[in-house]
C-alpha cells in the first residue's frame, strides 16, 4: 500500500452514506480531490479543485473554502489521530487560507499549496506509522509558530521605532 495516495476520484466501495456518519477513507479522498484535485489544466499536469474556485468569491470564498478544509481534519480528530498531525493539518489550512486571503497569489497558493490532499495524506501517514513522528513534524510546527511570532512582532517592534525616532518615548 503507498504511504501516499494520488487525487483520482474514484466511486466508494461501500454503499455511500452521509459524510457526517461515515468517515471512510475513499469518502476522505474524494472530499480532498474535489477540493484539491478534481480538474486539470490541459496540456499541464497542474491540477486544482473547488477550493481554487470558490476562493475567487470576494469575502466569503475563503471562509467558505477553510469551512470545507476542516472535514479531513475532524475526520482524524475523530479516529483519534495524533495531536502533532492534528497541529500540522490545522497549520496547513491556515497557511493556505491565510495566503488566499491576498487577490491572484492567494488562488495560485490554492492550487500550489494543496492543504487538503497534505491533511488527507498525513492522515494516511498517521494510520500507518501508530504515532511515530517524524523530527520533519516538529520542525514544520515550529516554523510555523515562529512564523507567527514574527509576523505579530514585526509591526508592534517597528511601531516601537517609530516612536522612539519621533517622540523620544520609551
Amino acid at each position: 500500500m503507498p504511504s501516499y495516495v494520488e487525487g483520482e476520484v474514484l466511486p466508494p466501495t461501500s454503499p455511500a452514506a452521509p459524510l457526517a456518519v461515515n468517515y471512510d477513507d475513499e469518502q476522505l479522498n474524494l472530499v480532498a480531490t474535489v477540493l484539491d484535485d478534481m480538474f486539470q489544466v490541459p496540456g499541464t499536469t497542474i491540477r486544482f479543485g473547488f477550493d481554487a474556485l470558490i476562493g475567487w468569491i470576494p469575502g466569503i470564498g475563503d471562509a467558505l473554502a477553510a469551512i470545507a478544509s476542516f472535514l479531513i481534519i475532524f475526520a482524524a480528530w475523530r479516529r483519534g489521530a495524533a495531536r502533532i498531525t492534528l497541529v500540522r493539518m490545522v497549520s496547513n489550512v491556515a497557511i493556505e487560507n491565510s495566503i488566499g486571503a491576498i487577490p491572484i497569489l492567494g488562488d495560485i497558493a490554492h492550487v500550489i499549496w494543496k492543504s487538503n490532499r497534505r491533511n488527507y495524506n498525513l492522515l494516511m501517514r498517521d494510520r500507518q506509522t501508530l504515532r511515530s513522528h517524524t523530527w520533519k513534524d516538529w520542525l514544520f510546527v515550529t516554523g510555523v509558530a515562529l512564523l507567527v511570532a514574527i509576523l505579530f512582532l514585526g509591526p508592534l517592534l517597528l511601531l516601537i521605532g517609530v516612536l522612539r525616532s519621533h517622540f523620544r518615548v520609551f
